[in-house]
């Protein structure tokens, strides 16, 4: 994964005397909008500065190494940092995250990996070059809701899924198949914490153990929660991240890592 720091020199790194307020960077899942942060987004208020990534919906094949870069780009110029990435991005906040020491004080991963989640299924890489539809919405919704499903949240998802071309979502498919971010996630030293979704049916606990093989300062936080798990219970899910940030922003005061 060492090309994942590719594109990354450019960017200027303030002092810590220069840095005001930490900012919150939302890494998106597989969909890439960022859209379906949404009602995570609205249960944070104004608790700390927000930044939205999004990630294009057509073009050419797209790897970890380019949307990496694509998200480094969005980053704010100068300030602290605390990135989550969701799901897909996991390996996009971690290599950020070991790229800018100086300026991460903090990684959330929600339902996320550092790498491939379901090694046994490496195979399945074949079909994601193939032009095949997407899974019916039912399935989706099972999969990435489940019980959690609302019928605004159905909307949400189908919405989002809309407007990304099949043949990009596949090749962020292949990308997950290969990425392998646990070198970078052993460089990390700043604390990081990993939302997991009981009730998830996509990445697994075995992801769960790998990140707390890879990072020094990391906790689990478990909820009653699918995949989706930031739109399925966004209110408590903001409670904690903002407990977090708050956390890292003063870190003497960060002692349960």
């Amino acid at each position: 994964m060492s090309s994942l720091s590719a594109g990354f020199s450019d960017l200027q790194l303030p002092s810590l005397a220069e840095v005001g307020p930490v900012a919150l960077v939302l890494l998106p899942g597989m969909d890439g909008t960022g859209e379906l942060f949404a009602p995570f987004v609205a249960a944070l208020g104004k608790t700390t500065p927000i930044v939205v990534v999004s990630y294009p919906t057509s073009g050419p094949p797209q790897t970890y190494t380019d949307l990496t870069e694509l998200a480094t780009s969005a980053l704010p110029p100068n300030g602290r940092l605390v990135l989550l990435g969701e799901s897909f991005s996991g390996p996009i906040a971690i290599s950020l995250a070991a790229a800018y020491p100086e300026r991460v004080v903090g990684v959330v991963l929600c339902c996320s990996f550092v790498r491939n989640p379901r090694p046994g299924l490496r195979w399945l890489s074949g079909l994601a070059t193939m032009p095949v539809p997407l899974p019916p919405t039912p399935v989706l919704n099972l999969m990435l809701l489940g019980r959690f499903a609302t019928p605004g949240l159905r909307v949400m998802l189908r919405s989002a899924l809309a407007k990304v071309q099949t043949a990009v979502l596949r090749s962020r498919l292949r990308a997950v198949v290969s990425v392998d971010a646990r070198a970078h996630a052993k460089a990390i030293d700043a604390p990081v914490l990993y939302l997991k979704g009981i009730r998830d049916r996509l990445v697994p606990q075995s992801s769960v153990a790998d990140a707390e093989q890879c990072f020094r300062k990391i906790r689990v936080q478990a909820f009653d929660a699918p995949h989706c798990l930031l739109q399925a219970i966004p209110q408590e899910a903001a409670a904690v991240v903002a407990d977090f940030v708050r956390d890292v922003a003063t870190p003497s005061e960060f002692g349960s890592t």
